[in-house]
């Protein structure tokens, strides 16, 4: 279904023609204007509001599905199945709007570091009523699981984070949309462009996207998950393999589009790992809320202001700068006491809770 946001349909019909989506997303989502002041020094931000994409639930994941849940519909699924881990935002948006949409909803999830989002989200799962199955272990035990759970259904399955070329594909979306907005006059063209990178495909999407809209702003990439998931080479192959399909169902699309894209690979935020905060990536949240006016987690988006702050205190990048918000902003009132209907819960799952 077209809209008039959709700006892959407007800049590329014939392209939008072959890959429908859902209107899941209220878009655009608008670039707010802040000032943050770092020691002597103010910079103008602008902030990508993706934590506003849906009234259900906001953040970066709900662009990717509006192609991943059309696509499950055209199969004809019954159930949506995914992946991540505790706290995954992937997995909790996932799991909502297929039960909105009236799917059964099933989630592999692994474990993580014990934050309270942990607990929230294990809530949240409850009360949509999805199922929760424990994911872990070797390759073998993984895929005993998998065939556990899965016969008998049709299951549309969506990998970690909707992370695949066709999740892209919602990004690729997105960066039209920021040059909509630049050629309208709302903004203007970013020098360089903040965001978290997890399983690759926000950023990846963004930076095509721009790409297509023959725009210079250079993507910088934050890792955010262990090198397994992200590494330069799986964001390339994925870049590959996005520019690859899009040329093939659109011709009018560069060959080397791939080729064509400003972006960087930024380590040194991890910290000590996937969901795990430190010093840094705690004052940064903090600098976020009290200047900015945004709230940020230590998950992701903590880690990528984390990146941009530590660049503009070093004399980099400090011209028409933007930030990304990924991170959902819309309230789900949820606990981190242990649930009444825990018993829904693998045992292993309970530590979650305090």
């Amino acid at each position: 279904m077209r809209t008039m946001n959709d700006y892959l349909a407007t800049a590329f019909p014939r392209l939008a023609n072959r890959l429908p989506r859902l209107p899941l997303a209220q878009l655009p989502t608008p670039v707010d204007q802040a000032t943050l002041v770092l020691g002597t020094t103010s910079h103008q931000i602008a902030i990508k509001r993706d934590d506003l994409t849906g009234k259900l639930y906001g953040g970066n994941k709900i662009r990717k599905l509006e192609y991943l849940l059309h696509r499950a519909q055209r199969k004809n699924a019954s159930c949506i199945a995914t992946f991540g881990t505790v706290a995954s935002n992937h997995a909790l948006a996932t799991a909502l709007y297929a039960r909105e949409l009236g799917y059964e909803s099933l989630c592999f999830l692994s474990h993580q570091a014990k934050t309270e989002s942990a607990a929230r989200a294990l809530h949240w799962h409850l009360q949509n009523d999805t199922q929760i199955v424990r994911y872990g272990g070797g390759r073998r035990g993984r895929i005993a699981t998998l065939r556990e759970h899965l016969p008998q259904r049709s299951v549309f399955l969506i990998p970690p984070g909707g992370s695949n070329w066709l999740g892209t594909v919602g990004f690729v979306n997105a960066g039209l949309e920021i040059a909509a907005q630049v050629a309208a006059g709302e903004i203007e063209e970013p020098a360089r462009l903040y965001v978290a990178n997890g399983t690759m495909a926000t950023a990846v999407g963004i930076a095509l996207g721009l790409s297509l809209a023959r725009m210079k702003t250079e993507v910088h990439a934050i890792q955010v998950t262990e090198d397994f998931v992200s590494s330069p080479a799986a964001m390339q192959r994925l870049l590959d393999k996005t520019a690859f399909v899009l040329h093939r169902l659109d011709p009018s699309i560069s060959a080397d589009l791939a080729a064509q894209v400003h972006y960087q690979f930024r380590t040194g935020f991890l910290g000590d790992g996937y969901a795990k905060s430190n010093e840094t990536t705690d004052a940064a949240i903090s600098l976020a809320h009290d200047q900015l006016g945004i709230t940020l987690e230590a998950t992701y988006t903590g880690k990528a202001m984390s990146a941009l702050i530590h660049d503009l205190n070093s004399g980099v990048g400090g011209e028409n700068v933007m930030f990304w918000n990924t991170y959902n902003s819309r309230p789900l009132a949820a606990s981190v006491e242990l649930p009444p209907d825990h018993k829904a819960l693998p045992e292993a799952f309970l530590r979650y809770f305090d």
